[in-house]
């Protein structure tokens, strides 16, 4: 077996991040290096723009950008505020009731936009300053906030989902959203044990209890706003649409209730597109040039290499699968999740396969582990956007980040190991 392609690919890659390159280059970069061992450089360069090309030219991934401006809309929107009164009258009297808050509210926005820095951007700045009035730290607020936004990639509609789908050549799209559901929820209902252990711990303190009338109130108004939910989710799995098509949807019914909501004007429509385009353009930059790691890392049989070398460790299950977690584990440290899914999906996929492994149970096991190593330096994106909002330091957040980072491992290992939990949702819907 040669190992000199791997060597080279990884060599690279690194060499490339340690010196700053964007992430994007960095792929695209190493994708070259390593084709041009076989290569000569014309069709190395050809090649490599082809199938950035070819790669973007999907029905699907038309989804992405429709949900972008959704969520863009929808922070905007004054939705966030609304679910957190929601929240606050459900379970903000329990102990620990605001951080309780901060996690349903953060995994209720999450869903409906479908981008955990969102719900951090939203979600923390309209808490945080409320937690530190009740007595609560800006680290431990900055913590829940970091931890509790990436329930939202895995409870649908989520984008990496369908990224996911698309790098797995086909898992459907709706049996993924509707699989995220119980992880999502599962995720969160650990988080929210935490914070009530440290809350009661630290003795923060505990909100008024609310009335019928106040949480039929605040539920009256955050209702529209979940309505998304049903109308986006309802159609895939009844197929009145496409994932694509309910993402259309979706923008289409976020500027109808920011206009109602009077959180939206015409006047904010070119900032909200701009985000909106800015954001696509990296996302869809990313996806291009890890489509084009991915084929030549095909194109050298790396993945084939990487899938002989594991199962000549062991033929358990098991211990494969703790292998796998692992090395996920470790790149979600240092690379984002839509690459990381486009490249390691086709790597790993065929060995849980053979295993006996559903895809739709390795996709969710996939993004919920790639999840965590958004909350973790170095390249954490939503470690950054939650100490920038919370106006604290990474160093400060570390402490109160452990225990949390322990109960989204302890969802991983559940997932992994108890595949029901994933596909139980699916089958009832026969998907």
């Amino acid at each position: 077996m040669d190992y000199l392609e791997i060597i080279i690919l990884v060599l690279s890659f690194v060499v490339l991040l340690g010196l700053g390159v964007p992430i994007a280059w960095t792929l695209g970069i190493s994708g070259i290096v390593t084709l041009l061992l076989n290569v000569e450089s014309i069709s190395a360069f050809t090649t490599i723009a082809q199938q950035m090309a070819t790669g973007l030219n999907s029905f699907t991934l038309l989804a992405i950008p429709f949900f972008i401006l959704a969520g863009e809309v929808m922070n905007r929107g004054g939705i966030a505020k609304r679910l957190i009164d929601f929240a606050k009258t459900l379970v903000g009297s329990l102990p620990g009731g605001l951080a309780y808050v901060n996690i349903f509210a953060a995994m209720m926005f999450g869903a409906i936009a479908g981008s955990a820095v969102a719900a951090a951007s939203a979600i923390g700045s309209i808490l945080g300053p409320r937690m530190e009035e009740e007595g609560y730290t800006k680290e431990f607020s900055a913590a829940v906030n970091i931890t509790s936004s990436t329930t939202g990639l895995i409870i649908p509609p989520s984008n990496i989902l369908i990224i996911y789908s698309l790098a797995s050549g086909g898992v459907s799209i709706a049996a993924l959203f509707v699989a995220g559901y119980i992880p999502g929820i599962l995720t969160g209902l650990l988080l929210m044990g935490v914070a009530a252990f440290w809350a009661k711990r630290k003795n923060f303190a505990v909100g008024e209890r609310s009335n019928l009338s106040e949480v039929f109130s605040t539920f009256i108004k955050a209702f529209p706003s979940l309505l998304l939910l049903i109308i986006v989710i309802g159609g895939i799995i009844a197929g009145i649409f496409t994932a694509t098509e309910a993402a259309a949807i979706a923008v289409v019914y976020t500027l109808i209730l920011g206009f109602v909501y009077r959180e939206v004007t015409v006047k904010n429509l070119p900032d909200i597109l701009m985000s909106s385009v800015n954001t696509t353009a990296i996302v869809m930059l990313l996806i291009a040039t890890s489509i084009s790691m991915s084929w030549v890392m095909s194109f050298e049989n790396i993945p084939q290499d990487i899938s002989a070398a594991l199962l000549a460790m062991s033929d358990s299950k098991i211990v494969i699968l703790l292998m796998i977690n692992f090395i996920l584990l470790f790149v979600g440290t240092f690379m984002d999740m839509t690459p990381a899914v486009l490249i390691f999906t086709p790597i790993f996929l065929p060995i849980v396969t053979e295993l006996g492994i559903d895809p739709l149970h390795f996709g969710i096991m996939m993004v919920l582990n790639l999840s965590i190593g958004l909350c973790t330096p170095p390249v954490g994106t939503i470690l950054f956007v939650g100490v920038g909002v919370a106006g604290t330091t990474i160093e400060k957040v570390i402490k109160p980040l452990l225990p949390l980072f322990l109960a989204m491992i302890i969802a991983l290992l559940l997932i992994t190991f108890f595949p029901q939990l994933t596909l139980w949702l699916p089958e009832v819907f026969g998907l």
